[in-house]
C-alpha cells in the first residue's frame, strides 16, 4: 500500500497532507479549492462512505454507512489547510463542521485526508443527496 509522501530531512520540512473535498470545494464548485493558493494539486477522484445531505447552498457530510459521496483528493500546503479550517468554521465546538483524519482508497492506492465532516445539529430535516454527489446535484436544480 503507497504511504502519502513526506518531505523529509529538511529545516522546516512538513508533512504532505490531502484533503478529501465533496461539495462546493470541488472543480467547478462556487467555491473551487484552485482558488487557494499556494494552488492545491489534484490527485485522484475517489469516493468515501457517508451520506450526503442538501444544507441549501452547500453540503454536508456524516461519515460512516453504507452510502457513498463522490469527491476528490488535493494535496495542500498548511497555508491552505489554514483557510480551508477558517472556510469550515472549525475553530470551535460550535462551528458548522467537524475536521476528521479518514483514510480514503482510490484504486489501489490509500491518502490519509482531511474531511469536514458536518455537526449532527446541522442536518435536522435536511433532505439527502442520494447520488452522493453534490456537483451533480447542484446542476440538476
Amino acid at each position: 500500500m503507497p504511504q502519502s509522501p513526506k518531505s523529509v530531512g529538511l529545516p522546516g520540512a512538513h508533512t504532505v497532507r490531502h484533503v478529501f473535498v465533496y461539495g462546493t470545494l470541488r472543480r467547478g464548485g462556487r467555491n473551487d479549492i484552485a482558488r487557494f493558493r499556494p494552488e492545491p494539486f489534484f490527485v485522484t477522484d475517489a469516493v468515501i462512505a457517508g451520506t450526503l445531505y442538501d444544507l441549501g447552498a452547500y453540503p454536508g457530510v456524516v461519515l460512516g454507512g453504507k452510502r457513498r459521496v463522490v469527491g476528490e483528493i488535493y494535496r495542500i500546503e498548511p497555508e491552505v489547510e489554514v483557510a480551508l479550517d477558517v472556510l469550515e468554521e472549525v475553530a470551535d465546538d460550535a462551528g458548522e463542521y467537524i475536521r476528521r483524519t479518514v483514510m480514503v482508497e482510490a484504486g489501489a492506492q490509500q491518502f490519509e485526508c482531511l474531511v469536514y465532516e458536518i455537526h449532527l445539529s446541522r442536518i435536522a430535516g435536511r433532505a439527502v443527496i442520494r447520488s452522493g454527489d453534490w456537483i451533480a446535484h447542484a446542476a440538476a436544480r
